[in-house]
């Protein structure tokens, strides 16, 4: 099969986006650690790990961080696009002139990227675990009433099921029932978007990379790539940050006015509780923080939700036969990753467009 220059850098599994990484990073002469996952081991047998490259001063005060995988197999684009990065010596050469360090946070969730779920080795979506443990867990009232028919008993739903969501949305609207269902839980371990108890073991080793490598930066800014919502092929700017005017601005002055603010509800994602990029507020507290969740678009939307419904059900009945098993993963692998080379072309000219922007206000700051 002919493989483009674009698309070279891209992998078509965990094991192979690691290796890539890995090497990448060592011929560029980044400074390397590996934090790995013991208590599980992938698909294939492999070691599952956080990988993470720092390019430049150690302690700098301007950090650029990108981030790949926190849903799983969304790691495919996002290693890609640190696999380019890392071979994209112009663009390496003005953040060393400008003294801005580079730090990628390869695989956030490893076991989710091997294994082709969004959700972790414990059914976790990471962009719902990252708030305080120590206050009352966040309150979703509405999805108890659509678990019943978003994870019916058998799959694909029956016409109960489907008739009892088209009611759902008929008399409560689609932006209610997304809300419902993709806001983040807490209450049902096997559920979708569920968000935990307590903080995973990605949500500590996030905190721990921070700490280590960002302690002494005084301007972090924070691309963490995602796919799987808006348009094909489309990059949407999601500013994912505090609801604080002069943040939001200087995320607008930086990448432009179609950066889009889940609280404002004119973004395709909901506004959700605990991404991990906030993670920079606690770890980092003096630093000036610029965040952007970088969303690439794939199927419809409510496609990509009901794959996403099929593999936490699929997770709550491992008896299912074997051929729907594999249909199930092959959906979700093909709702996060369009594995040719237009759309990969179109995420990584977007992503360096995001990543000169970035620069120059880093290097402004």
């Amino acid at each position: 099969m002919h493989t483009s220059a674009a698309t070279r850098h891209f992998s078509g599994t965990y094991a192979e986006a690691r290796r890539k990484f890995l090497d990448a990073a060592a011929a560029s002469g980044a400074t390397v650690e590996s934090f790995v996952l013991e208590a599980h081991r992938g698909a294939l047998g492999e070691t599952l790990a956080t990988d993470v490259a720092l390019l430049g001063a150690p302690g700098a005060a301007r950090l650029l961080i990108v981030s790949s995988g926190t849903h799983g197999p969304e790691g495919f684009s996002g290693s890609g696009c640190q696999v380019a990065t890392l071979h994209d010596a112009d663009l390496l050469a003005r953040l060393a002139q400008a003294g801005v360090a580079l730090l990628l946070v390869h695989a956030v969730n490893p076991h989710g990227f091997s294994h082709l779920h969004r959700t972790n080795e414990d059914n976790i979506d990471l962009n719902r675990n990252h708030i305080s443990f120590d206050a009352p867990l966040p309150v979703n009232a509405a999805y108890a009433e659509v678990e019943p028919f978003v994870l019916p008993a058998s799959w694909p739903p029956g016409a109960a099921d489907e008739a009892a969501m088209a009611a759902y949305i008929a008399q409560h609207g689609l932006r209610a029932y997304r809300a419902a269902v993709t806001a983040g839980q807490y209450a049902s371990p096997d559920g979708v978007f569920y968000g935990g108890t307590g903080p995973s073991w990605s949500n500590r080793t996030v905190r721990g990379i921070l700490r280590k490598y960002a302690a002494n930066a005084t301007d972090i800014a924070w691309i963490d790539i995602h796919t799987g919502l808006g348009p094909y092929g489309h990059g949407e700017k999601i500013y994912p940050g505090r609801d604080a005017a002069a943040d939001l601005a200087r995320a607008r002055a930086w990448w432009g006015a179609d950066v889009f603010a889940p609280f404002e509800g004119n973004s395709a994602s909901a506004d959700v509780s605990g991404p991990v990029v906030s993670t920079v507020y606690d770890e980092c507290p003096r630093a000036r923080a610029s965040l952007m969740g970088l969303e690439f678009g794939t199927l419809p939307d409510l496609e990509v939700l009901n794959r996403l419904r099929a593999d936490t059900w699929l997770r709550r009945h491992p008896e299912a036969p074997a051929a729907q098993q594999r249909a199930i993963r092959q959906d979700l692998r093909d709702a996060f990753y369009c594995d040719n080379d237009e759309w990969k072309g179109m995420v990584l000219g977007q992503t360096r467009v995001v990543l000169l922007q970035t620069l120059q206000g880093l290097k402004a700051a």
